[in-house]
């Protein structure tokens, strides 16, 4: 019997898109010069501080991402637009796909090299939060906290006020993603001290889990 929920929404692809997100924000601020790649919030902050002390060099640093995040965007809105009736696999595989080349590619990139790895890094995670935005239906992101964060605590206190055990399930599930993205970036942390710029690489096997995963689901809902 065909399911109504999405293959993209189940939480179990979901549990490596988060870890992926965690891992890549760890990687770049420890690995690229303390760079965000997902808070762009961080950026605009570390931007305009620099802007006003007068470090136009420093301040470039933290506007390329930012401008990369907003490519990221754009792109992942046409690739749904053009590729969204695709039958042999999914749109949003193909969005994973690209993540995984282009962070294969920053892998290879020295120091010498990190305002590009930044960018590229803020691109694929513009990609994933534009791209992959519920789970069983609710509001969340993969690569940042602080809207979970916001709807987990509401569902809680829709759950105190109604007794209602689906909003708590909810709650749960937005602080497990919380979890989730905290022990990615744990990870990102231990693995960039062991691997350094290569350390990225990891980031695309859980990606690739993820897109292996939307394959089974489409399977399930097949029959």
């Amino acid at each position: 019997m065909k399911q109504s929920v999405q293959m993209s929404e189940a939480f179990s692809t979901a549990i490596f898109l988060t870890l992926s997100g965690g891992f890549q924000d760890a990687y770049t601020y420890l690995t690229r010069n303390k760079v965000f790649a997902n808070a762009q919030t961080g950026n605009i902050v570390l931007f305009s501080q620099n802007i006003v002390e007068g470090n136009w060099s420093t301040a470039l640093r933290y506007i390329i991402p930012l401008c990369s995040f907003i490519l990221g965007v754009y792109i992942a809105e046409s690739l749904r637009h053009h590729f969204q009736e695709m039958k042999r696999i999914h749109w949003r595989q193909l969005v994973l796909l690209l993540e995984i080349v282009i962070l294969f590619s920053v892998g290879f990139l020295s120091q010498e090299y990190n305002a590009l790895a930044n960018a590229l890094v803020s691109f694929v995670c513009a990609m994933q939060v534009q791209t992959f935005r519920k789970v069983k239906g609710n509001a969340y992101a993969t690569t940042m906290c602080i809207g979970n964060l916001r709807s987990g605590t509401d569902k809680l206190y829709a759950y105190h006020r109604t007794k209602d055990r689906a909003e708590l399930a909810s709650a749960g599930q937005y602080f497990a993603i919380i979890g989730l993205f905290a022990l990615g970036a744990g990870l990102g942390g231990k693995m960039t001290d062991l691997f350094h710029e290569q350390a990225i690489w990891i980031s695309c096997i859980l990606l690739f889990v993820s897109f292996l995963m939307m394959f089974a689901k489409t399977e399930a809902e097949q029959h």
